[in-house]
């Protein structure tokens, strides 16, 4: 951890924007009722995809079948809606480019290598490391997928060439399942480097950061 001394001074630098923020915010609102919502779907559903298991009820959102549908399709709105606004933002402001290139493999082995030992640095927040930039491209991907296998089980004859693409309704449930699984996955490996590395929680708040600076004083 760096110290301050004579010769230092603390400076603040800009590390999310207003548009990533507040994006994040709200996808992991929808997120949350997303996936405890399906999760009541998936227990009412006739056909389930792992025989009798089913998701502890207490944990799940909607009540009933019924309920929860509602739940799913206006949190899947808000999703979707969102999640436009925050893909325009990325490719148009170049901050894909920016934060989230390049990716390279041996650098993201290197950092989750770090990580699993407990000694990733974090010294600059307003930088993704290897395996961050791994991480959220991933999870872009993983939540188009989830989207696309969405609306093929939504509404598989509209959808019929997507549906086909995953294998039919079936293969489009099995998808639907596995990109959930993925994407909780992912949430809880973030959640969990937050906890390692505290100081990033505020700044999803307050977009900055304290930077010290060789040379100046305060």
């Amino acid at each position: 951890m760096a110290t301050l001394n004579a010769s230092a001074g603390v400076d603040w630098i800009r590390i999310h924007p207003l548009v990533v923020r507040v994006t994040h915010w709200v996808n992991a609102l929808a997120v949350l009722i997303m996936v405890t919502s399906g999760w009541r779907i998936y227990n009412a559903s006739p056909i389930p995809i792992f025989g009798t298991w089913r998701f502890p009820n207490e944990i799940t959102l909607g009540g009933w079948l019924g309920g929860a549908l509602q739940w799913h399709f206006a949190a899947m709105w808000l999703f979707a809606i969102n999640g436009l606004v925050y893909l325009v933002y990325g490719i148009v402001s170049g901050h894909f480019r920016r934060k989230m290139l390049p990716i390279r493999p041996v650098e993201v082995l290197h950092d989750v290598q770090e990580a699993l030992r407990g000694r990733l640095a974090h010294d600059d927040l307003s930088v993704y490391n290897a395996a961050q930039r791994a991480a959220y491209v991933t999870l872009i991907i993983v939540l188009v997928v989830l989207v696309a296998s969405g609306l093929a089980i939504w509404k598989p004859v509209q959808f019929q060439p997507l549906a086909d693409l995953m294998g039919g309704f079936q293969g489009a449930r099995i998808v639907h399942f596995v990109a959930m699984a993925t994407m909780v996955a992912i949430v809880i490996v973030h959640i969990a480097m937050v906890a390692m590395v505290p100081r990033t929680f505020p700044t999803m708040f307050t977009g900055r950061a304290r930077r010290i600076v060789a040379g100046r004083t305060t």
